[in-house]
Order: C-alpha cells, then sequence, then structure tokens
C-alpha cells in the first residue's frame, strides 16, 4: 500500500516493489525495493512524465531531501520524480554485516552480492517502470555510479528510456580496475596539490597528524582503528565543491594540550569517525571494485596494488623527509575490513569478490554505437572519481551523446549547481542548445 504524505512544496509517496534476486531466475528468490515518488505540490494533480533519479555509489540509498532543493526543484517543473533506493541499501531489503549472515558463509553471501551490480539495478528499474508508467518511458538521470548505471541502461534496455541524463558518471566501458586507479593516483596528487596551495599551512598539519598515527595507536569512540593509511583517505573530500574548505577545518582542531602530551582532540575523533565509518554503506566498500569487473581478470584489491606504483603515496617515507604528505581518495583498501568494525566480520566475503572472475559484462558497445535514445553528459574537468579521459572516450562511443565538460563544478555539481547542471543536460537532449 503505498502512503502520500507532505513536506514544504511536495507531496510525497513511498513505493515498496518487489523483484526477483536474480533475474534470470524470475521465479526464483525476491527482495524489496523502496523509492520515493515526488511532486511539487501545485502539480500532485496533474499527468507529468516520470523522472527516475539514480543515486551515485555504489551502495547509497537516494538523497532524503526536504522540500526542493538543488536539482529537484527543477526537476518538480515539469515531472514526477522517483527517487530509487537501489537493491541493497536505504529501506530496500538491507545488505550489510547485521543481514549478511542469514544468506550462510562467506560464499554464500559472496554469491548474493553478485546481484547487487548496474545490470540487476536496471533490470529493477525496467520493472518498476512498467509497473508506475502504464508502460511509458521515463527519463533518468544518473550521477556518479548512477551514471554507469544509466549507461548500462543505454546498453541493456534503451527502450525504457525517453532521455538519459549523466552528471559526472561516464566510464569507461572497457577498462579494468587496475587502469580505473592508475588514472586516479595521479589525479589525487594534484588535487592535493591544490589545496596545499589554497592552505600551506596544512601540509604541517597533515604530516603531524600522520606521524602522531605511525607512532601511537588511535582507535576511535566506534571502534574503528585510526591508522595513517586511513587518516590518509580523508582525500575524498576533496571531490567536492566544498571539500578542500571541509578538510581545513576539520585538520585545524586535530590536537589538543593534555597532561600526556598533545593528542588528538575528542572533536577531530569524532568527525574522523563520521567520515571513515562504512556502517552506513557497506555495500560502497563490498562491491566498489565489482562494478569495474567485465571479464575473466579479477579485481583483485586493484586500487591496493596499483597504490604501491605510486611511492610518493606512502606516508613513512614521506616522513623521513620534509615534503608535503599525499591523501588518497575513492579507493578501497583489503585494511578497511581489519579497521572498521562494520566491515570486519565481512571480510572473507570480500576477499572472495576481489577474486572472482566470472563477472559478466555491463556495457554493450555495439548497441551503445547505434543508440537513439537523447543523451547529454556534464562531464567535470579533472573530476577526482571518474577520470575526464576515460569519460570523454565512451562520450565518443555512445551515438548522440553530447557533453557539456566544465571545470565550475567538482563532482557533486549536480548538487551544487543542481539547477543550473539539469537545464543545461535538459536542454542538451531537446536540442535546445
Amino acid at each position: 500500500m503505498s502512503v502520500s504524505y507532505r513536506q514544504p512544496g511536495v507531496v510525497l509517496t513511498d513505493r515498496r516493489f518487489t523483484v526477483p534476486l536474480d533475474h534470470a531466475d524470475p521465479r526464483g528468490e525476491t527482495i524489496g525495493l523502496y523509492a520515493r515518488e515526488v511532486v511539487a505540490s501545485e502539480k500532485a494533480d496533474q499527468d507529468l512524465p516520470w523522472l527516475l533519479y539514480l543515486q551515485g555509489g555504489p551502495g547509497f540509498g537516494a538523497n532524503r531531501f526536504i522540500g526542493r532543493p538543488a536539482w529537484l526543484g527543477r526537476a518538480l517543473k515539469e515531472f514526477r520524480v522517483l527517487l530509487l533506493d537501489q537493491r541493497g541499501t536505504g529501506h530496500s531489503t538491507p545488505a550489510n554485516r547485521q543481514t549478511l549472515p542469514l544468506r550462510g558463509g562467506p560464499a554464500e553471501q559472496a554469491d548474493y552480492l553478485t546481484h547487487f551490480r548496474a545490470d540487476s539495478i536496471v533490470r529493477d528499474c525496467e520493472l518498476i517502470r512498467r509497473e508506475i508508467t502504464g508502460g511509458a518511458p521515463w527519463t533518468v538521470l544518473g550521477q556518479s555510479f548512477g551514471g554507469f548505471c544509466t549507461l548500462t541502461y543505454l546498453s541493456l534496455a534503451p527502450e525504457g528510456l525517453a532521455a538519459a541524463l549523466i552528471t559526472g558518471g561516464l566510464p569507461a566501458l572497457d577498462a579494468h580496475a587496475d587502469d580505473v586507479y592508475r588514472a586516479a593516483y595521479p589525479r589525487m596528487e594534484r588535487k592535493v596539490a591544490a589545496h596545499y596551495a589554497r592552505y600551506p599551512q596544512d601540509v604541517e598539519r597533515v604530516r603531524r597528524i600522520a606521524d602522531h598515527l605511525l607512532h601511537h595507536e588511535v582507535t576511535l569512540p566506534n571502534g574503528h582503528r585510526l591508522t595513517v593509511e586511513a587518516f590518509q583517505t580523508l582525500g575524498i573530500l576533496l571531490g567536492g565543491g566544498e571539500g578542500s574548505h571541509r578538510l581545513h577545518h576539520l585538520l585545524e582542531e586535530a590536537f589538543v594540550p593534555t597532561p600526556d602530551g598533545p593528542a588528538l582532540s575528542d572533536a577531530f575523533q569524532e568527525e574522523m569517525q563520521n567520515h571513515l565509518s562504512f556502517a552506513g554503506h557497506p555495500l560502497y566498500a563490498l562491491v566498489h571494485e565489482a562494478v569495474y569487473g567485465q571479464d575473466s581478470r579479477p579485481t583483485a584489491w586493484a586500487a591496493e596494488r596499483v597504490r604501491a606504483e605510486f611511492p610518493q603515496f606512502d606516508a613513512a617515507k614521506t616522513l623521513t623527509g620534509d615534503g608535503p604528505l599525499l591523501l588518497t581518495g575513492e579507493t578501497i583498501h583489503p585494511w578497511m575490513f581489519d579497521t572498521d568494525p562494520a566491515l570486519r566480520p565481512l571480510r572473507e566475503t570480500a576477499e572472495l569478490l576481489a577474486a572472482r572472475t566470472d563477472w559478466p559484462p555491463l556495457y554493450d558497445a555495439a548497441r551503445l554505437a547505434a543508440n537513439e535514445v537523447p543523451v547529454a553528459a556534464a562531464v567535470y574537468h579533472d573530476d577526482l572519481y571518474v577520470d575526464t579521459a576515460h569519460s570523454l572516450d565512451t562520450a565518443r562511443a555512445v551515438r548522440g551523446l553530447r557533453t557539456w565538460v566544465t571545470d565550475e563544478f567538482e563532482h557533486d555539481g549536480v548538487r551544487a549547481g543542481g539547477p543550473r547542471v539539469l537545464d543545461r543536460l535538459l536542454a542538451l537532449v531537446r536540442d535546445e542548445v
């Protein structure tokens, strides 16, 4: 049963769906999906076209908006919007350290999680679409990993799409995870250099924190072990428009004096556990590299292996000199399944996923080359999370795809500049610019 209620300027309706765990076995086990329908209050009774929003991730539920912020206000001028909690996230059937043991041991858990990639998400969307639109195609807005899913949608079921809008989410069609991270570490180095150029005082602050962590065992209030490698992952903040400023403010309050000497402050530790914990989004860690798996090669902890090719990220070596310490971002490492209490019970499951060699393809190059769906993509210049060169190569491989390449926004442009970004993409798919 659907339940409707109001927030400022909008009417919301909770929708629930049942879909097969494995779409190749439609009569087999099922899981639940949750989505929130949003419509402008003044248009609640109108027959509007649908826009499906696919959240970034993997492993995050859809945004919980209040009212009409970011891109949503622009979308509600003409669409009825569906905010989908992709399988395993939000109010959909959860997949985490508490629920996965219901599947059995690590092998059964890993087999279960193979069904949580873009291909399964797209097939979920197609079942949902037929139920709520009466079979009419809808427009999809895919942010980051949601853009990956949109490209899979164009490969598997383009007949379901009236138009496709992608923000910061055009992946390489055939790159292995190793290729993704070989492109990522130099990009990360540039982002860190830009941060230090803006806040030169942070060079010494970062070195001091890292040196403290190399010589002291620090356990955060939630049980997370704060290692120097974990601290370095704060570089993920640099992918957002306000990230450099947020990082700077976090570093400002790292230490307090104590009777035993300087110690990491409670406020700093509280912020660190909020940034580091995967308790609210464990799928991000479990299937992050699996979203790049498409052939017989295992992902095999690609980010960890490739990092060894970039010794400038080695904190211990850096601290023997006087140079700036580099940070990392959006990489998943095996040690995270030891340091994070939300991931520790899933370490063996993660190892099995990393070793897997039977990933099916996610993209159909021939079908994309013959694409007839209007597609527009915002490509952010030097995007921290998605390589710009990979995105532009893919854009050239999709027939009719129009790009808007901009350095005005970082990866979170659809949030920071939502109305303008969505306006631009809609104009591109409609040939209005």
